[in-house]
């Protein structure tokens, strides 16, 4: 497979706008897996990263890290998948391997971990996602859908599902029923709704509009529904959560959400925003309450999502769209207006308009 030119859909500078572009797929090494793309979702950080807002882009950029395939090759030492298996391949597709958080299967902590696009392998060659007909992946970072579960359902578990997946884990029990808060409802917080109540948590969605109420409620079985915007909502609820998943991937004022946790509340932050949030620390001190990160998961935790959801049966909710509608749905992307996540039917797009 070595020098196989391949086309994706690359962004060339900060407008961000994609357009067809052919490139030449890396070397395939004996623990490579080399696969036909058949759907990637689209995210928002894929938007952030060809727009040049978060990081430093290196253009062309080809995006796209929820990536689900059929795998057509096979390194001498891939042993875990065949040819024809449908796998997914997530945020990053390299780590160290000597470090204790690779040690530890957290290898997406790992400083030397190596982004599925806008990274470099460790031959200085420039990693491109998914937007594209075909990828070469170490083995290591492949996960096997299972069969039960549509592939287009796969892809916004692999970066949207695990990213909200790997924190509330810490809150899958059973003595007692957790008051779940999940700020924001679009494609990590309606997964994070769903995951929340497949753990039988309370869950109150948090938005600053009413406009989704019924959408929260009756279409994703959520239990209550707070906006915001609305003061005497807000003051009703102090004091009344355990969490909040905070998936809102925008400047936003965190001290009216912190009020709203119990004492010793999480606030868990997996929405990247491009500038800094602000708090008061007294909201902090006095509530004994954390502000805390979550980086996507783990390839183990993106294992145990896919099989979670199966096991569940739980849908994922989304538009389906071809290549050429890419650029139009990263428009209404940034206007909310998707119910919940875009995937692109990459096999079944002409790559090359």
């Amino acid at each position: 497979m070595e020098g196989r030119k391949v086309i994706g859909w690359a962004a060339r500078d900060q407008s961000g706008h994609l357009s067809p572009y052919s490139f030449t797929l890396r070397e395939t090494g004996p623990e490579d897996v080399v696969f036909k793309v058949l759907y990637c979702g689209m995210d928002h950080t894929d938007l952030h990263q060809m727009r040049n807002e978060i990081h430093s882009t290196n253009y062309p950029l080809v995006p796209g890290h929820e990536v689900v395939g059929e795998v057509v090759e096979l390194g001498s030492e891939v042993k875990k998948f065949r040819v024809g298996d449908i796998i997914g391949v997530g945020c990053i597709v390299g780590s160290c391997g000597e470090c204790f958080s690779c040690k530890s299967n957290i290898e997406q902590y790992c400083n030397n971990r190596i982004f599925t696009f806008n990274g470099t392998y460790k031959d200085g060659r420039p990693t491109q996602g998914g937007f594209s007909s075909a990828m070469v992946v170490h083995q290591k970072f492949v996960v096997g859908i299972p069969e039960k579960l549509a592939p287009e359902q796969a892809a916004p578990l692999l970066c949207a599902g695990v990213t909200a997946y790997s924190p509330l884990k810490q809150f899958n029990r059973t003595d007692k029923v957790v008051k779940a808060g999940i700020l924001g409802l679009g494609g990590v917080g309606h997964l994070g709704v769903l995951i929340a109540k497949a753990m039988g948590h309370h869950v109150t969605v948090i938005s600053s509009s009413d406009k989704k109420r019924v959408e929260a409620l009756e279409h994703l079985g959520a239990d209550a529904f707070l906006v915001s915007s609305n003061s005497a909502e807000m003051e009703q609820a102090v004091n009344s959560l355990d969490y909040i998943l905070d998936t809102v991937p925008a400047v936003h004022p965190l001290q009216s959400y912190l009020s709203l946790l119990n004492v010793d509340g999480k606030l868990i932050l997996v929405g990247e925003a491009p500038n800094p949030l602000h708090f008061d620390s007294v909201d902090l001190i006095l509530g004994k309450k954390t502000i805390s990160g979550s980086f996507i998961g783990s390839i183990e935790e993106t294992q145990e999502i896919l099989e979670f959801w199966a096991e569940k049966g739980l849908t994922s909710m989304i538009e389906v769209v071809k290549m050429d509608y890419a650029n139009k749905a990263f428009e209404r992307m940034e206007r909310n207006d998707v119910r919940y996540r875009f995937v692109l039917d990459v096999a079944g797009s002409n790559m090359e308009y």
